[in-house]
Formats: structure tokens, sequence, C-alpha cells
């Protein structure tokens, strides 16, 4: 890359930065508005992580809190924790934590469950809000996982119920008057591509649609504005870009207006008006209480709700003006450097379109993603030939970019992928 060549906003101020090499990036560093966040986490040393769009590092503040918990809370205070330490309240508190990251307000917002659960809940809530319609609409792209609790949902009400499937630029022309909910996911797992909520949401409410919004790739990378947007329903998880740790507590979004129409499908005892009457028959608490289903796993919400407190005083503006700067610089660096490679980029080019995470495919995509992580540089691998870098402006650096293109240039010019012990697979890729 050039001397002349930039990326824009990388000092939060959106005015051209030359980046043209790592000392260039070490002073894009120093002038960072967020790089005193770094020190806030546990990240190894020798580690670039270009994963924290799977699973984020482990904040300082959560094995102090989590050892707190099992020592004075559970050790000290047994059953009683559940008055005196706030146990109960959980759900409803870390809810409160997550509104203002996903523009909503405290009480519209629950922690609770695994995102396909609280998915679950919320199409079933969806479909019975529209009564006289039977599908289900998103894209063919759409994160799998959300596609199967969709077709589940369908085999299991059946009486015409259906998921259909369009390409992304067919969404809109598709939503008529057989469509319920319009589910999508924010931004694209497999490419990043991100969605207009905004213009979606109002087409499918002309449609008489509700919306569903999966958060995952969202939720601490990109400013979101629920309520701006008139969004209906949402999900997301807590252990990406928010940190939370492996299987961190979910959250659901019921916008305000819905709260006492929608019906949620799971009536676990939490979720009832007195769980603690232990009546014969179920009544639904008001409001977001009802989004409760089982009993709140206590050590992983104290872990979520340690980590939430980072961002207290995050700047989301310049959380997105890093982050885009940060994407800039790879690409602009990968393209230049790895250039003749093979490699190609399935994100969107353009900034606005795209979260916080870039796309590069090539036809050895699963072994050069190995390499990359025997050599410390971590990322991951989306099928069929997808290598997936995610960028968390909270800790990451400018010189992290610089550092982990240097190394992909190597494994390609080199050919060091091509090991045996790069191309076999494990469980989780």
């Amino acid at each position: 890359m050039s001397p002349e060549e930039a990326v824009t906003g990388a000092d939060g101020s959106g005015a051209p930065v030359t980046v043209a090499d790592r000392a260039a990036c070490a002073a894009l560093d120093a002038a960072d508005p967020l790089s005193d966040q770094r020190a806030l986490f546990h990240l190894p040393d020798g580690v670039i992580y270009l994963d924290g769009n799977s699973l984020g590092p482990v904040p300082h503040a959560v094995p102090e809190r989590l050892a707190a918990v099992v020592r004075d809370e559970w050790g000290d205070g047994l059953i009683r924790s559940w008055n005196a330490a706030g146990w109960i309240e959980y759900p409803a508190r870390v809810g409160a934590q997550l509104a203002p990251l996903i523009g909503a307000a405290p009480d519209e917002v629950l922690a609770a469950d695994s995102t396909s659960v609280n998915l679950f809940k919320l199409l079933v809530g969806g479909l019975r809000l529209r009564p006289e319609r039977r599908v289900i609409l998103s894209e063919a792209s759409n994160f799998p996982s959300d596609l199967y609790m969709a077709q589940g949902i369908t085999h299991l009400l059946g009486d015409g119920y259906e998921l259909r499937t369009v390409d992304a630029e067919e969404l809109t022309d598709a939503l008529n008057d057989d469509v319920a909910v319009l589910m999508l996911t924010h931004v694209n797992y497999q490419t990043g591509r991100m969605h207009d909520m905004a213009a979606l949401t109002a087409a499918a409410h002309d449609a008489g649609a509700i919306t569903l919004w999966d958060l995952a790739h969202s939720v601490g990378a990109v400013p979101l504005d629920l309520a701006g947007c008139n969004a209906d329903l949402a999900v997301g998880c807590g252990y990406k870009y928010l940190n939370g740790g492996p299987g961190a507590p979910a959250f659901v979004y019921v916008r305000r207006a819905h709260q006492q129409d929608i019906e949620q499908p799971l009536t676990g005892w939490l979720g009832h008006a007195e769980p603690f009457a232990f009546g014969s028959e179920y009544r639904p608490a008001p409001g977001m209480a009802r989004f409760q289903c089982g009993t709140p796993p206590v050590l992983a919400f104290a872990a979520l709700e340690a980590a939430l407190t980072l961002w207290e005083d995050v700047d989301l503006r310049a959380l997105r003006a890093k982050s885009v700067a940060l994407c800039e610089l790879f690409i602009a660096r990968v393209e230049a450097d790895c250039a003749g490679h093979g490699l190609r980029l399935v994100s969107p080019r353009e900034p606005a379109l795209r979260g916080s995470q870039v796309c590069f495919a090539h036809p050895e995509g699963f072994p050069i993603m190995q390499a990359l992580i025997a050599r410390g540089v971590i990322g991951d691998f989306r099928q069929p030939d997808i290598l997936r870098f995610g960028f968390a402006p909270l800790y990451l650096r400018y010189t992290d970019i610089s550092d982990a293109v240097d190394v992909l240039r190597d494994i390609l010019d080199t050919r060091a992928w091509d090991q045996p012990e790069f191309k076999a697979r494990a469980a989780v890729t």
C-alpha cells in the first residue's frame, strides 16, 4: 500500500489518515480515543485476536466478579442470595444494561436463555400477532440456526405455515399479504453485509408484517436504534462483541406497544405473574417479565453483567468510526500485499453496507485459516470457502492489522498452509 492510500476516519474525525506502514499504524494507535479500553481485557501474548465476532475475550472484571459470587453470594449467602444479592433480578437488570446498546428503553429488553430459544419465543409470538397470515419471510443466506428454528416452528404449527426465503435484493418485493413476520439477521454472518433496518422495517410495516431482527453480529460492533427504526422484535447474544463468555445469556427485545398482546409460547414458571404463588394455571407476567422461562444461570449472568460495565463510557460513534477504519485498513492491506494469491473480497466494499467483519474467499480457505491460527492470528472459517475476520474496536489496534496482514502474506507466499495438519478438521471450525 502506497503512502498516498488512506483509511477514512481512523482518528474518529472522518478525515483521511495515511496508514502506509506499521509506524503510521502505531501513530494511529497513540491517537486512538478508545485505546484505554484494551487494558480492560485479558489478551494472550503473541495472539492477534480477530474472532471477537464469534467469542469475545475475557474482561479482567469478570474473573474477579465470578470469584466474589462463588465465594460470598453462593458460598456464604447460599439460597438467601436470590433475594439478598438480587439474583432473581438478573434478567431485568442485565436487560436494562443492554438497552442503550440497541437503542431501546430499559423496560423493553430482558436477558434470558439462548438466542435460538428467544427466537422461538418471538417467532411464535409474532405469528400469533398476525393470525390471518402464515409466512415467515427471510433471506436465503440468513444464519442457518435461525432458518432451522423457523423450519421447526412451521412443522410444529402445520396448518399451512411456511418459511419463505429469497435473496436479500428481493426482500422488499417479497413482502405481501401472506407474510406475518420478516425475520432477518442485521449483519450477515458469512459476508458481513448489513441490512438497512429502518428501510426494511418500514417496508414490512407497509405490508402489514412484523419485523424480527437477530442482532448477534451487530450489538457491540455497530450503533443500533431499534426505537428509531420502529423495530417490533429482536434477539441477540451476549458472548460475541459483548464479551460475556461462552454460552453467555442472550437477550430479547419487544417494543412496548406489543408487550401486552404478544403470547410467549414457553410458559415457564418465572414468566408467570406470581411464580411463587405456585398456582396450577398459567397467567403471564406483565411486560417483559413474561419472556422468562426457567431459572436464570447465576454465574453466567454475573459474568455478562460484569462484562457489560465496560460499555458505560464508550462512545458508540467513536466505536463505529474505528470499526470502519480497521476494516478499511485490512481490506486495503490484504488487496495490496496479498495480490495474486486468489483472495476475493466477499464483504461489501462500501463501509455503510458492512458490519464489523471482513470476509475473503479462497479455494483453500480452511487450511489458510488454520495456518494463521497456528501463527497466532485467530480468525475463523465458514463454508464453503470463507476466511472471516472480526474487528472489535475496544481492544484491537491498528498495528494488529498491519501485523496480521504480514503473517497472512507470508503464509500465502510460502504456501505454509499446504500441510496435512492444517487440512484436518476438528468438531468446531
